[in-house]
């Protein structure tokens, strides 16, 4: 179960930190063409949203590193999950639905790592 819950928590590692950091640091315009909901939500709300998934990998990765507070691993996993949630509701109501498979896929994997987390930890 150890080895599983580290194989998803990279996965969720690699797409959450790009996004996030790319959520944190580039402007609305360098965005718009990845993530066309931009145009629509606040800039400050793009950028908790960023931190969010920033905070969700640390939370992810250092719980069960150190032995400290392990159990964070799982709230982060399932923060990371409603998220994703969030994102299917926002790209529905936008009339996005063909984008959805990629925020279907990642709450699938964010799921896993909740129920790994629950199991290993």
């Amino acid at each position: 179960m150890e080895f599983s819950y580290w194989v998803v928590a990279a996965l969720l590692a690699v797409l959450y930190l790009f996004a996030g950091v790319k959520k944190i640091v580039q402007s609305r315009e360098r965005l718009q063409p990845m993530m066309g909901w931009v145009d629509t939500v606040p800039m400050p709300l793009v950028r908790v949203i960023g931190v969010l998934e920033v905070l969700g990998v640390a939370g992810l990765v250092l719980p069960p590193l150190t032995g400290i507070a392990v159990w964070l691993a799982l709230a982060a996993a399932a923060g990371l999950a409603l998220i994703q949630v969030g994102a299917i509701v926002l790209h529905v109501s936008r009339g996005e639905a063909s984008v959805v498979w990629l925020n279907v896929v990642a709450l699938a994997v964010a799921a896993a790592a909740v129920w790994l987390a629950t199991v290993w930890i």
